[in-house]
C-alpha cells in the first residue's frame, strides 16, 4: 500500500500549505477507492484526502458499514493522524472497528480503530429527544 500512497499523493492540490495528502479506503468486497487533498483558495472548501476517499466509495453506491480499512499519508517524515473532520465522517461510516492506517513516505506505520480515534463520538443518538 505504501508504494500506491506514494504514488497518488503526486495527484494531491494543494498549492497553498504545499502538504500533500493520499488515502486510500478499502472496502469489504477489496475494491479500493483513492482520495487526495484539494485546496481552495477559500480554505473551508478544501477537502481532506481521507474524505476525498471515502466519498469516492458513498457515490458509487457503497454504504455505511461497508469499509475495512482506510490508509493515509502525508508528504513528510512525520506520521499525520486524520483531521476531526475526517474523524467524524468515520464515526459516521465506519464500523467502530475499522482500522485506520496511517503512514509515512518511509513506510512508518501507526494503526488506530475508529474506536480510539472517536472515543467519544457525535452520532445519531445524539439527536434523538
Amino acid at each position: 500500500m505504501k508504494d500506491k500512497l506514494i504514488k497518488l499523493l503526486n495527484n494531491s492540490y494543494s498549492p497553498y500549505s504545499n502538504f500533500r495528502v493520499a488515502s486510500i479506503v478499502v472496502m469489504k468486497d477489496g475494491k479500493e477507492f483513492n482520495g487526495v487533498n484539494v485546496e481552495n483558495a477559500s480554505y473551508g472548501a478544501t477537502i481532506c484526502a481521507e474524505r476525498s476517499a471515502i466519498l469516492s466509495a458513498i457515490s458509487t453506491g457503497y454504504k455505511r458499514y461497508d469499509f475495512k480499512e482506510l490508509y493515509v499519508m502525508c508528504d513528510s517524515d512525520k506520521i499525520g493522524m486524520p483531521c476531526f473532520n475526517c474523524r467524524m465522517v468515520m464515526s459516521e461510516l465506519f464500523s467502530k472497528d475499522v482500522k485506520i492506517i496511517a503512514m509515512n513516505r518511509k513506510g512508518d506505520t501507526v494503526v488506530h480503530t475508529v474506536s480510539e480515534l472517536c472515543p467519544y463520538p457525535f452520532s445519531d443518538d445524539d439527536l434523538k429527544r
